[in-house]
């Protein structure tokens, strides 16, 4: 991510947000169960409010460092992971719920977040779910933020079938004027 980028991501104004608004529409109505994944957490916005909310956490992170300020912030209430979404780490079955926030779209091709997808669902236990949020666009402040990072926008109208494509049924979509967010389950 860009420095703009980062310090927004990292802003006390973002994580206000995060447990303000995002989180709680994201997850409105869903049950993740008692062993849940968060991929892509970045600085950790997301992650500070799941780990009040679950039983037990994990967090697969690309970045090191990210996994280092993680590690430091939050010491032993989140397992934390450093590695790719597109080959997690984990044994099949092994989590009760998989989250992913505002992340997805800097996965930089369709068929990178498609197999992250599909990860997703390996690594959930049947009858799991699977939530998550992610921007759609926006205006120019939202392309300026992503200047020289990656920008690889979901389609709403598409990402229904592309989870169930990774092997989920029952996807629920929903989108507001920015953001998409939805659930599906683990055959």
């Amino acid at each position: 991510m860009n420095r703009l980028h980062n310090l927004i991501c990292s802003s006390g104004w973002w994580a206000r947000g995060v447990e303000r608004d995002l989180l709680p529409w994201a997850l409105d109505g869903v049950s993740l169960g008692e062993e849940v994944l968060e991929f892509g957490p970045g600085f950790g916005a997301t992650t500070r409010v799941l780990a009040r909310r679950c039983n037990r956490l994990t967090v697969l992170e690309l970045e090191e460092g990210y996994c280092r300020r993680l590690r430091a912030q939050l010491g032993d209430k989140v397992a934390v992971t450093q590695g790719d979404a597109t080959r997690m780490p984990f044994k099949d079955q092994r989590f009760s719920g998989v989250v992913c926030f505002t992340m997805l779209h800097h996965i930089p091709s369709r068929e990178l977040q498609d197999r992250a997808l599909a990860e997703a669902a390996r690594v959930l236990r049947p009858g799991g779910l699977f939530a998550g949020s992610d921007s759609i666009g926006g205006g120019a402040v939202f392309k300026a933020i992503h200047i020289g990072d990656t920008l690889n926008l979901l389609d709403p109208d598409t990402f229904a079938k592309r989870i169930t494509d990774a092997g989920f049924l029952r996807p629920g979509i929903d989108r507001s004027k920015r953001s998409i967010r939805w659930h599906a389950v683990k055959p």
